[in-house]
């Protein structure tokens, strides 16, 4: 949404109230008083747009297994799951939205915080493979490739932009982020042909998703 610089004559003592609550909330005068005459009016911001898939996101992943922290931006969420590995790390989804989307909705990352080559090594053949499972099943939808980075036990993906409900958004973002978890630590697993499992896994989620993000 534009921006544009307007003059508006208010009482002191509103300001002061309005500078508290920005504070508070970690935003600015301006961006305070903007969300609050958007709602008066019923115009969906881009924060207001941003909170509803988060808030989406967060009503489908508030299973046990995850933990839902809290952020200091209103354009950020992390969510932490816990691996079945030795020192017990947990994996960290951080979802970012983007206040403007154009090609792009967002991006997720995924990190662990360790400083075990052997995991960091593990986590990156599983980034490699997943890369690999999504290049086979949605790779023709992308002209330009899909949109990754992997780099030392780190993976990057930016979410398509699409037009549809904030709901769908958080919807698709949230499901998205189950099925990887769920193969990520499958990898962790005993199993056998374990390749061959996620294979299946991304497959059943495909049809089960009515968008591709």
């Amino acid at each position: 949404m534009k921006r544009s610089v307007y003059s508006l004559v208010l009482m002191d003592d509103v300001v002061e109230e309005i500078d508290r609550l920005a504070y508070s909330m970690n935003t600015s005068r301006s961006n305070l008083i903007n969300q609050i005459l958007a709602e008066k009016v019923s115009c969906v911001t881009p924060e207001k747009r941003m909170k509803s898939i988060f808030e989406q996101i967060e009503n489908l992943m508030s299973d046990s297994c995850y933990q839902i922290q809290s952020q200091q931006s209103d354009a950020m969420m992390s969510i932490k799951s816990p691996v079945r590995y030795k020192y017990r790390p947990t994996v960290r989804y951080s979802v970012e939205l983007y206040r403007n989307p154009s090609n792009s909705l967002g991006k997720l990352k995924v990190s662990f915080r360790t400083r075990s080559q052997q995991l960091i090594n593990a986590v990156t053949d599983f980034f490699i493979l997943w890369s690999q499972i999504e290049k086979k099943h949605i790779g023709r939808y992308f002209i330009n490739g899909i949109p990754f980075t992997i780099e030392n036990g780190r993976y990057t993906r930016k979410f398509t932009a699409v037009s549809i409900s904030e709901k769908n958004v958080g919807a698709a973002i949230a499901q998205y982020i189950q099925v990887m978890d769920k193969c990520l630590k499958l990898c962790f697993s005993d199993k056998d042909n374990v390749a061959e499992e996620i294979n299946g896994i991304y497959s059943s989620y495909l049809k089960s998703s009515s968008l591709i993000i």
